[in-house]
């Protein structure tokens, strides 16, 4: 099973996530849906004709002018690109996402095609990557479920069914097991409660319910952590954690580093994360992606690409107060190429 890099992690990286202060006022990603964090925007005075000429010569010209695709992919929104594919097809009777295969390679086709597919297709295709041939690449779907919305989470499903013909659900039963499995498959329902109001009665019970589950026992009872997390509406979670903590003198992501191991762990804690701050997750996400020997392409590729038009503003801003230091250096010393251009297009140097 390919692993899933865990890394021990800097005191100020620990500070984010103790932090329960700001929580109870801030936005959420998972319940907030806008586009004025997004780093991509429509463009003005967009003409899908225009374009398509430009691709085409990029694309059918002796040799292929990267420097164009980049150029128009990351400049436009996800629903002008659909606007541009539709207009290329009806214009060379193929697909624009078959000539980018085509005629690009490696990861900057990678990057190129996850830009020309709507979102919700992507995050199906990664889906369906994660769970085919022999292992289950559980980190890309411990990623995806915990940071995606319901309505994320329904319009993969949807995807889903019209991409392979089978139920997202029943095909994940199959590949994954055990205490993981079961968090997964309800996240994977996109039915988390979506209410509102937070109840703090019912918080303080929780927050109880989950100390005498874990810290407070010998042995963890883990399907409470299952059931309270992936069923309670952010706002609740919210005040649960605040709760918990003053209970257990420790944050619930600690008690649960500290009782369990494995996927589940991994999973559960990214759920607490995205619960506190979906950007800051996914900055960790891609500062891991890049540490060390070697560079996880498809994280980068993911992250950049389906956050680009949600939050890659906080998540830059996140990355600078986790690492000291601009994502776009970061990108700028560990990817290059066409591939690297792309990305660092796409992030957009901080102001």
């Amino acid at each position: 099973m390919p692993s899933c890099q865990s890394l021990t992690l800097s005191s100020t990286t620990m500070s984010v996530w103790d932090d329960l202060d700001l929580l109870l006022d801030s936005p959420s990603s998972l319940t907030v849906t806008s586009s004025v964090r997004g780093t991509v925007k429509d463009k003005v005075n967009f003409k899908a004709e225009e374009d398509v000429s430009a691709l085409r010569k990029a694309i059918e010209g002796i040799g292929t002018t990267e420097k164009t695709l980049v150029e128009v992919l990351t400049q436009r929104s996800n629903a002008q690109r659909q606007l541009i594919a539709k207009a290329y097809q009806k214009a060379t009777g193929r697909t624009l996402v078959a000539d980018l295969e085509g005629d690009t390679h490696g990861d900057f086709e990678d990057l190129l095609v996850a830009l020309a597919t709507p979102p919700a297709v992507y995050d199906c295709h990664e889906v369906i990557t994660a769970i085919k041939g022999a292992g289950t690449t559980e980190c890309t779907l411990t990623e995806i479920f915990a940071s995606r919305s319901n309505s994320q989470i329904q319009a993969l499903a949807e995807a889903y069914l019209a991409e392979t013909g089978r139920l997202m659900i029943h095909d994940l039963k199959s590949e994954v097991s055990g205490d993981y499995g079961k968090t997964l498959l309800i996240l994977a329902e996109g039915k988390r409660d979506e209410s509102k109001n937070v109840d703090n009665a019912k918080a303080k019970a929780d927050a109880k319910a989950l100390y005498e589950a874990g810290e407070k026992k010998w042995g963890t009872d883990e399907s409470m952590f299952i059931d309270i997390l992936c069923h309670r509406s952010i706002p609740q979670l919210r005040q649960t954690l605040v709760e918990y903590k003053s209970i257990s003198k420790k944050t619930l992501q600690e008690s649960i580093q500290s009782e369990m191991s494995g996927s589940l762990e991994t999973l559960l804690v990214a759920i607490v994360k995205c619960v506190k701050n979906v950007p800051a997750y996914l900055a960790e996400r891609l500062f891991k992606s890049m540490k060390g020997a070697g560079t996880t392409e498809s994280t980068l590729t993911r992250i950049i690409a389906s956050r680009s038009e949600i939050d890659l503003l906080d998540i830059r801003a996140e990355y600078k107060k986790l690492y000291g230091f601009s994502l776009y250096s970061q990108l700028e010393s560990e990817v290059s190429g066409s591939y690297g251009d792309t990305l660092k297009r796409l992030c957009g140097q901080d102001n």
